[in-house]
């Protein structure tokens, strides 16, 4: 980013306005070429039946305990596509409240606990059916940004000179992003508006697609000094739960970042401007749009087609039972515990009165069983007394769910 005004103005002047009429940012939905918007309505038509077939290939008590682990991959991802590399196994670290005595590694993982607590608080149904509104968006922005060290809310101008991020507030300098000089602060609440306007009450699959209009159409914007590309992302994330009803148990981060570079390019070819009279009659280009839209969508239905086959039950519970087995046979878990691993697969959650009879052994090796499964993180509860809830650990990822996470050594502590 390059902040193109002082770092500092005196209190009370206003924003710089240029005056821009927010018809700029036209089009904003995909409504021409007619052959591109039935074909986007299409592929939208099929990330639907995707999205649903994976939801209900699983035991409803699963879906949170893997919703938990997408929310720690959609973090990752979402943080590597910022140039900030927190690992997986650090990330759950800091969900414990286990942080680094490195001081840099301890803003990412501070960083990447925002994330995570952000997302949580969508997936709890925290924006919904208001994703697109300035409140949600500047809301999104605010819980994030106040989660963060001190440190993370500076920018360092080329000239050395630092401009604060204000959580939750439009910025009050001018920036250039990349060759995409954005709009004037001053017009910001302008366009904002607009933005609302436009992409509040679509219909499902128009809000399918609007999912990836409206995410580059919120970084022209570019509303925020900092974290404009992560508050996008969260954005579409909310869209997307809203008209498919995920469940949170699939994350387009993934599918940005595996292609960075591609998603980097239609998002700048997204900037420009309508080349000629047959490129749509707004300001910026109509088919630069829907072809962002298009990569967008099929990297919906690329995600949703590769946790299907991580979460097979057949493959699912292959890959669990070998871990488990080979857990008993090192001795980290007592020789009964596959009946209540096998049963948790089944079922999602188990009653810990339950444990004793799965297990054909006594209630003190039961508490054994119990404890060993929470220690190896396979297993959570609200409450001492309350049900054992089937879970997907991070460190266990690379067994249990192999590629979801880069393939690499996690770091020393």
């Amino acid at each position: 980013m390059t902040i193109n005004e002082p770092a500092k103005k005196p209190a009370m002047e206003p924003p710089c306005d240029r005056g821009e009429a927010s018809s700029l940012m036209e089009p904003m939905l995909v409504r021409e070429p007619q052959r591109r918007r039935d074909a986007l309505a299409d592929l939208a038509v099929k990330v639907v039946g995707a999205s649903a077939a994976l939801r209900s290939s699983l035991p409803p008590g699963i879906v949170p305990g893997l919703a938990d682990l997408v929310r720690a991959m959609n973090c990752y991802y979402s943080n590597l596509i910022e140039g900030h590399d927190t690992h997986p196994v650090d990330i759950e670290r800091a969900l414990r409240n286990d942080y680094s005595q490195d001081p840099p590694k301890r803003n990412l993982q501070l960083e990447a606990r925002a994330h995570v607590d952000v997302q949580a608080w969508i997936d709890a149904g925290g924006v919904a059916g208001r994703a697109t509104t300035q409140s949600a968006i500047c809301e999104i922005h605010r819980r994030f940004c106040s989660l963060l060290p001190d440190d993370l809310l500076w920018i360092t101008n080329p000239d050395g000179s630092r401009i604060q991020v204000h959580p939750g507030e439009f910025r009050t300098t001018n920036v250039a992003v990349g060759r995409h000089v954005a709009i004037s602060p001053g017009a910001v609440p302008r366009f904002m508006k607009r933005f609302e306007e436009v992409y509040a009450g679509l219909g499902p699959i128009d809000s399918i697609v609007a999912a990836a209009t409206a995410h580059h159409r919120l970084l022209w914007i570019h509303p925020f000094t900092d974290g404009n590309g992560r508050v996008a992302r969260l954005m579409s994330h909310a869209m997307l739960r809203d008209a498919l009803d995920t469940g949170g148990i699939w994350s387009i981060a993934r599918g940005l970042a595996r292609r960075e570079a591609d998603y980097k390019e239609h998002l700048g070819r997204c900037d420009e401007i309508r080349h000629g009279d047959l490129d749509g009659r707004g300001n910026l280009s109509a088919e630069s749009l829907a072809d962002f839209a298009e990569f967008f969508l099929q990297a919906c239905l690329d995600q949703i087609n590769f946790m299907s086959s991580l979460v097979q039950p057949d493959r699912l519970r292959h890959r669990v039972v070998l871990w488990t087995q080979d857990e008993i046979r090192k001795g980290t878990l007592p020789p009964h515990a596959l009946a209540v691993v096998e049963s948790l697969l089944n079922r999602g959650e188990v009653p810990r009165g339950d444990i004793p009879m799965l297990a054909a052994t006594s209630d003190r090796t039961a508490r054994r069983i119990t404890a060993a499964l929470q220690t190896h993180g396979v297993v959570t509860s609200a409450s001492p007394r309350a049900p054992l809830r089937f879970a997907f650990p991070t460190a266990l990822a690379p067994q249990w769910m192999p590629g979801l996470f880069p393939d690499k050594p996690p770091p020393r502590p």
